[in-house]
């Protein structure tokens, strides 16, 4: 994927981080929660233009959960409630023992994506989150045996050295896709010169989705839609819409990317289009 994709118009896909796992409606009332909530919102910002939602779940009480009955019962929401939006489940997290890191992966059916964080990161005060190899490709195994098309997540340089290394010792089906991600931390400083040279250090062939958290979402997300990449927005990432106002909902970011990739020149995929380039 490069520049040249931009200049032929290739469709862009949009995927709509909904809910996330650390901040909730403290951080903006708009932010769902519930199994209910959270389908609601994947229809709407498939109405918007999303062709793939980002799926957490959450306890009754708001924390955040990676049981399987969870997450079938968000899945479930979001099938009821959405036409033919793409499923990703997540199985990043901080502190939660391997084998439950597995447990999103065992939905029935099982979702068409989901989440493989490419190694360590810490974020805030105490949330360190290990992502050793070993968990790595263990978490592939599943995904490979249930037919789940993995999202490499990339949260700094050292990881793209992840990504070739993974790709040397385990077979993925074309395209690779990578989200490269922006922020704080131990994550890639948000610069642009820093999407650049991620784009660059991608190996041949690899699809990538780009991810910048907080005030960057924006303006990361028109970066990679001028660099021939897919973009992903949601309160998961950024709960504001402009400096101050807080987003009144996913859809509401979903449509405002999705108004930029169209203005400049590229149209938002379907789900069946984002399926087709992803190979699903």
């Amino acid at each position: 994927m490069t520049y040249d994709d931009y200049l032929a118009g290739e469709p862009v896909i949009v995927t709509a981080a909904l809910t996330g796992g650390v901040h909730g409606k403290e951080a903006n009332p708009n932010l769902p929660e519930t199994p209910e909530e959270i389908g609601r919102a994947a229809a709407a910002a498939e109405a918007a233009g999303a062709s793939v939602v980002h799926l957490h779940a959450r306890r009754p009480n708001g924390e955040r959960s990676f049981s399987t009955e969870r997450f079938q019962a968000v899945t479930d929401a979001v099938r009821e409630q959405a036409d033919d939006v793409i499923v990703q489940h997540s199985t990043g997290g901080t502190g939660a023992p391997d084998d439950v890191r597995h447990q999103p992966l065992r939905t029935d059916p099982p979702p068409e994506m989901a989440s493989l964080d490419m190694g360590p990161l810490n974020r805030y005060e105490h949330l360190t989150s290990e992502n050793t190899r070993a968990l790595v490709d263990s978490l592939l195994a599943e995904m490979h045996d249930r037919g789940i098309k993995p999202e490499l997540e990339v949260f700094n340089d050292g990881h793209l050295n992840e990504v070739r290394g993974l790709l040397e010792r385990a077979d993925l089906a074309d395209p690779a896709y990578a989200t490269l991600i922006f922020g704080g931390g131990t994550l890639t400083p948000p610069r642009p010169g820093n999407l650049l040279n991620a784009v660059r250090n991608l190996p041949d062939g690899a699809a990538f989705n780009t991810l910048g958290f907080g005030r960057h979402q924006l303006p990361f997300a028109t970066l990679g839609v001028l660099l021939g990449g897919h973009v992903r927005v949601g309160l998961e990432d950024n709960v504001y819409r402009d400096r101050g106002e807080l987003a009144e909902s996913n859809a509401q970011l979903v449509e405002r990317v999705a108004t930029v990739a169209e203005t400049l020149g590229r149209p938002v995929a379907s789900p069946a289009e984002a399926r087709e380039i992803l190979g699903l």
